[in-house]
């Protein structure tokens, strides 16, 4: 007879997380709660993010392997170097309207989303409190590519990005990690393992090793503020 694994509810006026070490072999650590800024802030810190369908219960995850970037290691192909040429960066000028994006992009293709209004709402709020952030790239003035997350000090939690013309996602990932690098971060957590982000350079660690390597770069955080 196969063992039932209960998954721990969370409560609203309860902001504390189960381990994370103790999260489903999938990675689902508890569900239930709440999307309210002070709770996403302490569930970034502790490794773990929300990820549901709108229309879900909210569940609340810590998947093992998790996937990391270090700014150092970034890819940059010869056609990726000449699209760089051809975009804008900027930063935190129009940061709801990338949640937005991301979110029509996915609907765009059929796919389903775990940007909620609320979850919007709740980032938009963090946005104004300096820790959620967003890289954009314009072309000829228009809003054509970017992504957004948390930068918790040493280390940026990145959460989704979109792009309507070739290349402007990579090209606000490589903004990303020069902007990591010269603020002194650590790394970027890319949280689940894709092939896109992996040929970009990012790489698949443990669990308990992504754990330990959150924990001392914000124990020992020296970054410059976003």
């Amino acid at each position: 007879m196969a063992t039932k694994i209960l998954i721990p509810q969370l409560h609203s006026r309860d902001y504390t997380f189960p381990n994370p070490h103790d999260a489903s072999s999938e990675g689902l650590l508890a569900w239930g709660g709440d999307l309210k800024p002070e709770r996403l802030l302490r569930a970034y810190t502790r490794g773990v993010f929300p990820w549901f369908n709108e229309g879900d219960p909210i569940l609340w995850w810590s998947p093992d392997p998790r996937l990391i970037l270090f700014p150092s290691d970034i890819k940059i192909s010869k056609s990726l170097a000449k699209s760089m040429k051809l975009y804008e960066i900027r930063y935190d000028t129009c940061f709801e309207d990338v949640m937005r994006q991301c979110l029509f992009t996915r609907l765009e293709k059929g796919e389903k989303s775990w940007i909620s209004e609320a979850l919007i709402k709740a980032f938009c709020a963090l946005h104004s409190q300096g820790f959620a952030h967003s890289v954009e790239t314009f072309f000829e003035g228009k809003l054509v590519g970017g992504l957004y997350g948390l930068y918790l000090g040493g280390v940026f939690c990145g959460e989704s990005m979109f792009s309507t013309k070739r290349d402007a996602s990579k090209v606000a990932l490589v903004a990303l990690c020069e902007k990591v690098r010269c603020l002194g971060g650590d790394f970027i957590d890319c949280q689940l393992p894709t092939d896109h982000l992996q040929s970009l350079g990012a790489c698949v660690i443990e669990r308990k090793k992504f754990l330990g390597m959150l924990e001392n770069a914000l124990e020992n955080c020296t970054t410059k503020p976003w």
